[in-house]
């Protein structure tokens, strides 16, 4: 197709027959290659992202964010918006048996546009000084006019203006995506030469008057939300989705419980072991989001652990956790025993190396995956086996010796308590309680409870456990429920305070909190401790539930 035109400033004044070019580079047009590799692989279908990026397109709302914690498909969700969009490649038989195929917007942007894709790692990887946004500007202001050769800008325009002369010249709009956006504010912290300019180039590009001339849509993704500068973000012409507010987008942040379950089917795993390991993220509406990539590895390796800590160090969650804002440390005490948190995340600036509050420290953790984000109670939580490992790992770490020796020990408590052991569970109970009560209130039920939680924490692995658990006449303080293909009795435990440990076994048979256990499991063993508050000493007894 020719066209004829005619380019004011920048571009040099001129008339001459144009081409459409289609030649491909490292920046611009890479064509499908990448997510062919995925689709060669095996593929969950997150397509229907694409339709939600073409209704924005052409709209004020083209500029998207979308942030999520590390391994959650934040670069193969690029990678496939470039193979949809560059018109370098035919794409359409790798979408072809994909839900966006099946809808209306398909056609319309199916490889219509020159296609920028920015990987920021790739500079971060490179550049370790002030001139890396110089040579962000350069490298990809080379290669642009290398592909539109024919059109003369003037010797020294800057990239913006040089989009703008191409777009003139082919009456066509750029698809600009960027991946991992926020590696270099990860990287150099604020106030320094390069965050600054980097700052500035973002908005030079995004937030110019051309933007809206030169772009059909804007894609950036990373781990964080875009930088706030005071209360304003530095792009707020972007829509931002993230794991504190994914809006529409939640469902393409994670697998869902169905499509593991397809998944454990396929590959002939576990379903439960999958969800005990890596489900409990609540993003937005959704209420079960599994981590894709520990899934994929589990089921290409045919074994579930963490995998984790198989794509970064735990040192920044021991950092921040280390601060111990306001209570911190009872926070994750409390989230380990399987409590959640209340945490306002709106102060925090999206900026890792500022962190000035307890709900800074808690966000970040959100933002990064280590915790998951309730908003409709706005409370945070850990949300699987794979993560509270993590922390875990982070917490001995810290040097915090006493929560890392009962959670070292929580294994040998499960055990006594199976044995029927009474003796040792006392002990053990009492040496929880007694290790925590500078973190906590000592002397309430609640307290005792919260301890008695984190002295179980072994026992996570193969019990859901419930606090203050309903049995229709009352609550039972803590119940262990063995998870499915777990041969375990269950597990019913009762507190005292200044009272006796007869009181508390009377009280199960009195109120009858087995016959609502039994529902979900056969074989149960009644345990009732009791705190004395004079002495600090704990007694314990022990009777296995036999069903009449």
């Amino acid at each position: 197709m020719l066209f004829y035109f005619v380019l004011y400033s920048p571009c040099t004044i001129f008339a001459t027959p144009y081409q459409i070019i289609t030649a491909m580079g490292m920046f611009i047009n890479k064509g499908s290659k990448a997510f062919q590799m995925s689709r060669n692989d095996e593929y969950v279908d997150k397509s229907g992202l694409i339709a939600v990026v073409n209704d924005k397109l052409f709209k004020r709302s083209r500029f998207t964010c979308v942030s999520r914690c590390r391994r959650f498909g934040k670069s193969m969700a690029a990678e496939m918006l470039c193979a949809y969009y560059d018109k370098s490649c035919n794409s359409r038989e790798l979408f072809a048996d994909l839900e966006i195929a099946r809808d209306p917007s398909f056609e319309r942007h199916l490889n219509k546009y020159p296609v920028i894709y920015l990987d920021m790692t790739y500079f971060v990887s490179r550049y370790k000084d002030e001139s890396i946004v110089e040579s962000i500007e350069k490298a990809l202001r080379k290669e642009v006019m290398e592909v539109y050769s024919d059109v003369k800008v003037e010797e020294n325009a800057v990239l913006m203006d040089c989009l703008f002369c191409i777009t003139q010249a082919t009456d066509e709009q750029f698809i600009f995506i960027i991946d991992e956006w926020d590696a270099i504010c990860r990287e150099f912290p604020p106030g320094t030469k390069a965050m600054d300019d980097y700052v500035g180039w973002l908005r030079s590009m995004f937030k110019d008057v051309l933007a809206v001339d030169v772009f059909a849509g804007v894609y950036m993704t990373g781990i964080l939300p875009i930088k706030k500068y005071k209360t304003e973000s530095a792009l707020n012409n972007f829509q931002e989705y993230s794991m504190v507010k994914p809006g529409g987008m939640a469902g393409y942040f994670g697998f869902t419980k169905d499509e593991v379950r397809m998944l454990a089917e396929k590959y002939g795993m576990d379903f439960y072991e999958l969800e005990k390991w890596y489900d409990g993220y609540q993003i937005g509406d959704e209420l079960s989001i599994f981590n894709p990539n520990s899934v994929m590895t589990a089921l290409k390796e045919h074994w579930c652990e963490s995998y984790w800590s198989r794509t970064g160090a735990t040192d920044a969650i021991s950092d921040y956790i280390g601060m111990n804002y306001e209570g911190l440390k009872d926070d994750i005490i409390a989230m380990l025993s399987g409590e959640r948190r209340p945490v306002n995340p709106v102060g925090f600036k999206n900026d890792i190396s500022i962190i000035l509050s307890r709900d800074d420290v808690l966000t970040v953790l959100i933002h990064l995956g280590y915790l998951t984000y309730d908003r409709v109670n706005q409370e945070c939580y850990i949300p699987n086996r794979e993560v509270a490992g993590e922390m875990e790992i982070a917490i001995r770490d810290t040097g915090w010796k006493n929560v890392f020796a009962t959670l070292q020990r929580s294994k040998q408590l499960l055990r006594a308590t199976l044995d029927g052991d009474a003796e040792t569970v006392a002990r053990g109970v009492e040496a929880a309680h007694d290790e925590h009560v500078s973190i906590l209130s000592y002397n309430n039920e609640n307290s005792m409870a919260c301890v008695l939680s984190l002295a179980y924490y072994y026992a996570k692995n193969d019990y859901i456990i419930h606090r203050e658990f309903p049995t229709g006449k009352g609550f039972a303080d803590l119940v262990l429920i063995p998870r499915k293909n777990v041969s375990s009795p269950a597990i019913i435990l009762e507190l005292k305070y200044d009272k006796d440990a007869d009181s508390a076994i009377s009280q199960i048979y009195r109120r009858q909190y087995p016959a609502k256990v039994v529902q979900y499991t056969g074989d149960l063993l009644l345990v009732g401790i009791n705190y004395d508050k004079e002495t600090k000493t704990h007694t314990c007894i022990i009777e296995r539930w036999e069903k009449e």
